[in-house]
């Protein structure tokens, strides 16, 4: 269980069915000379990566954009090599035959600007005005500032509009961002496990309780510790706190129960002692940390709690809200209910299907095949 709670569930944050062919994929580099972010800060030289399965045909039009989750990327389906052990997080809804189905769409995803895992722009680039990485002097980005910079890869690849634009999570928020921005550009919006239309206060308080172990680590230095000791405790902490947030208690019950992590190891006798929960958790989140970007982690957080949709009402697509029954993050009776309404309200076609499951959040990322026929449904509608 521990390696592919590293490998799936912390991919942030599934695996494919042999019934389907195998979807190989590359990821590619786009490039923007400069970019000027909503707070009005401009960006020079950035460089997002993105992935692309299926052709895109003559008018444009047959293309899905894809947006990840908090510490996912571009890597949403595929593999990079036919014996890569672990696809990509939605390998079970993108490919030959399933609901994105690459033989009849374009499907493309990019990771956002500024990302835990890919360093090509944000604190960790380099600023080409002092030679030395941003730091905490990157500017501050928002949701829609990584949907700017998405819609400028889709125009230079030749999209000139979305069948759909579908995400989990984090994704949601983009999905929504692009629906508003982009109304013409937008015929179907599919958020995944939906936060909603804004980040509410609870939410805004949730984020910061995770970013709050990197700022208290010692290594983070406000920020300047590149090239030095990485603030690596504070953010597998950080993500500690995400993956538990984004999990429920049936799924902990069913995977752990009140197993030790060593058999031979009670938590009476020694400190040092774990249930198998804590050490599954440790031993996964602080593999991840290594690979994940402290100050980053803290800009996406920022961009979360900034999150609150403008143009609402100029949204012109169709939604289908997939919340997760056990969701105790972004709570399906609350969020889900609360935009459905929003949008029910000002004429906007909505549908929803709900994920059975005691996952949590998180079966809107390693569960969306419960959902597949529902999605496949609503695309052609």
């Amino acid at each position: 269980m521990p390696i592919r709670f590293v490998a799936a569930a912390l991919a942030a944050f599934a695996f494919a069915g042999g019934a389907f062919a195998q979807l190989l994929t590359e990821r590619k580099i786009f490039t923007l000379p400069q970019y000027t972010t909503v707070g009005g800060k401009t960006i020079k030289d950035v460089r997002i990566g993105y992935e692309s399965h299926g052709r895109l045909n003559a008018a444009g039009d047959n293309a899905i954009y894809i947006a990840h989750f908090l510490t996912g990327n571009s890597h949403a389906a595929g593999r990079y090599k036919a014996d890569d052990k672990v696809p990509g997080y939605w390998d079970d809804v993108i490919g030959p035959g399933k609901p994105f189905d690459t033989d009849r769409y374009f499907v493309l995803s990019a990771d956002t600007l500024v990302n835990v895992n890919a360093k090509d722009t944000g604190p960790g680039s380099v600023d080409p005005a002092t030679g030395r990485p941003y730091g905490m002097s990157f500017p501050i980005v928002t949701m829609r500032d990584f949907v700017n910079v998405q819609k400028a890869l889709a125009d230079s690849l030749g999209v000139k509009k979305f069948a759909a634009v579908a995400g989990p999570s984090m994704g949601s928020l983009q999905v929504m961002e692009w629906a508003a921005a982009y109304p013409e550009m937008v015929a179907r919006a599919i958020p995944v496990v939906p936060l909603g239309l804004e980040a509410n206060p609870y939410i805004i308080q949730t984020v910061a309780t995770w970013a709050a172990p990197i700022v208290s680590d010692p290594n983070w230095n406000g920020g300047d510790y590149y090239g030095r000791a990485q603030p690596a405790v504070g953010v597998a902490e950080a993500l500690k706190l995400a993956v538990l947030s984004a999990r429920h208690p049936g799924w902990a019950d069913k995977t752990f129960g009140r197993k030790w992590a060593a058999a031979d190891r009670n938590p009476l006798q020694d400190w040092g002692n774990q249930y198998a929960i804590e050490g599954a958790l440790e031993m996964a989140t602080h593999m991840r940390a290594g690979a994940s970007d402290a100050n980053a982690f803290l800009y996406l957080v920022r961009a979360i709690q900034l999150y609150q949709v403008e143009g609402v009402a100029g949204i012109r697509a169709k939604v289908l809200a997939v919340p997760a029954k056990s969701d105790l993050l972004f709570f399906p009776d609350y969020y889900t209910r609360k935009m459905v309404a929003t949008l029910k309200a000002q004429g906007t076609h909505v549908e929803v299907f709900e994920i059975d499951g005691d996952g949590g959040h998180l079966d809107g990322i390693l569960d969306a095949a419960k959902a597949g026929e529902a999605i496949r449904a609503f695309l052609k509608k």
